[in-house]
């Protein structure tokens, strides 16, 4: 276990009573801290100290509540996964992904997870512990660091030009069922908006449907944007595969899902992963067209990526295509998600603490 104090985590009156108890003058406290808003990820890269203080603060602190233990690479040029390791040794995945519409970033919420949904890695080890805003923010500054690629960081670009290499988009999708920690997310979108100025629609929170959960976002009242995990359109299919849905069923957590959006003007994404011959067929995509018809939604179709323990299949294109196709003929917004990263186990269900991959 590490347990040296997180810099990152001190108030500016902390962190100024910190470094002048290590013998440095006040005005090193506010380099330090400009650095760590940037997510340092160590003392090497803060030039402006001298060689001394940076080596007494290595040997003494981190910089950021998170620490990258391996960084992997897609072939497709545009995804790299993290393995991050926090301060009391647990571990989490990060996922950045490159687009066509800005820089994502897939944040885990929690280390682990205990929702035990049957076609995902997330939850075969269960839940660790929930994560602190700090933790989920630091992912954040983990990703903005990499793009921005200067590894002394003195490049940066403003905000709000077109061109910069900053995060553009955030969605909390990664390890863990947000709405099981909600007040954390919710000050880590707050986080978001005030310090690196990412607007609230370009925020997603994605939940297998914890209606408590859901219901705190809606008196919160601001519009991001909410996705719902359903992957089945009858209550008795769902509880199959998601055991969530024995607490909620699917009525419930429409009802406050499209509650929330109403109230802030938003479009309710459904997620459904395709298994085959388990939820893929035409009667379920015409239950899931009477389920969502006439409804200000857009479902996401995600054919099932591969998880080894997992005994399940992914079905042909043919198979996902007759899908959507019904969905659409019903008057249903459908997109088949473009996955990224599949080859380092960064794409939708198979993130986990696996260092192998």
């Amino acid at each position: 276990m590490i347990d040296k104090p997180i810099l990152f985590n001190m108030t500016d009156a902390e962190l100024e009573q910190f470094i002048v108890s290590i013998g440095q003058p006040k005005f090193r406290a506010k380099q330090v801290a400009e650095w760590l808003s940037r997510g340092a990820p160590n003392f090497s890269v803060m030039k402006n100290l001298p060689e001394n203080l940076r080596n007494d603060l290595d040997n003494l602190a981190r910089t950021m509540p998170c620490t990258i233990i391996k960084k992997l690479e897609s072939t497709d040029g545009q995804t790299t996964k993290f393995l991050l390791e926090l301060n009391d040794g647990n571990q989490i995945e990060t996922v950045l992904m490159r687009t066509s519409y800005g820089n994502s970033v897939c944040v885990s919420s929690q280390a682990g997870c205990a929702m035990g949904c049957k076609f995902c890695a997330s939850t075969l080890l269960g839940l660790k512990r929930n994560l602190t805003q700090n933790e989920m923010f630091s992912q954040v500054l983990t990703a903005q660091w990499e793009l921005r690629g200067d590894k002394d960081n003195k490049n940066i670009k403003p905000n709000g030009d077109p061109n910069n290499n900053d995060v553009s988009h955030v969605v909390i999708m990664g390890t863990g069922e947000p709405l099981q920690n909600t007040q954390n997310t919710i000050g880590f979108m707050e986080k978001l908006h005030s310090d690196l100025g990412i607007g609230w629609r370009k925020i997603t929170v994605s939940t297998c449907g914890i209606v408590t959960g859901i219901r705190e976002l809606t008196d919160w009242g601001h519009p991001i944007n909410l996705a719902i995990s359903l992957h089945a359109p009858t209550d008795e299919l769902r509880s199959k595969l998601m055991p969530i849905n024995n607490k909620y069923k699917i009525s419930e957590v429409l009802e406050a899902a499209f509650d929330f959006v109403s109230k802030n003007n938003r479009q309710l994404m459904i997620e459904y992963i395709l298994l085959a011959g388990t939820n893929d067929s035409v009667e379920n995509a015409q239950e899931l067209s009477n389920l969502l018809q006439n409804k200000n939604c857009m479902v996401n179709l995600i054919p099932w990526n591969s998880v080894t323990e997992r005994d399940f299949k992914s079905p042909s294109g043919n198979s996902v295509h007759r899908f959507q196709d019904i969905l659409i003929k019903n008057g249903i917004h459908t997109r088949i998600r473009r996955e990224r990263g599949q080859d380092i186990g960064s794409a939708c269900g198979q993130l986990r603490l696996n260092q192998k991959s």
